[in-house]
């Protein structure tokens, strides 16, 4: 895929604003897991070998949680493809949508507990749903 070109110096500008962590849904539930008294790793490579991070990692309980954002990810419910550059975009997301899949496959093929959320889902409810599942994992573990 080649690289994108913006089409305007305001197009470039939003690009470069977009940040990559420490997004607001992020922040969000990251705040709210630590208000719950959990603790965990920020934009963490789970698996060494694999150059891919996760926004939040619990490494004991082996839980890996990607927060996606809709336009990047192709979110079913909110994605609009854009007006320009239509084909760099929709294969741009594809790749994404691509790498996301492989990612979660290798993971879970490693023994880690994979969790994606879309950026517009409610953080309470998300930061909720990850408690869940790292206090069933860390339970599980203490019966091994």
């Amino acid at each position: 895929m080649r690289d994108f070109l913006a089409t305007t110096p305001a197009t470039r500008k939003a690009m470069q604003g977009n940040r990559s962590r420490d997004t607001k849904p992020e922040l969000a539930v990251r705040r709210l897991l630590h208000a719950k008294g959990l603790r965990y790793r920020v934009n963490f490579r789970p698996l060494p070998g694999l150059r891919r991070t996760a926004d939040v990692v619990f490494t004991r309980a082996r839980v890996a949680v990607f927060i996606d954002g809709c336009f990047w990810h192709g979110c079913p419910q909110h994605y609009r493809a854009p007006g320009s550059n239509v084909s760099y975009w929709s294969a741009k997301v594809s790749q994404n949508r691509n790498r996301d899949i492989e990612t979660t496959e290798h993971l879970e093929s490693a023994g880690w507990i994979v969790r994606r959320f879309w950026a517009h889902e409610d953080s309470a409810a998300v930061a909720d749903e990850i408690e869940r599942c790292v206090l069933h994992c860390r339970a599980e573990s203490s019966f091994k």
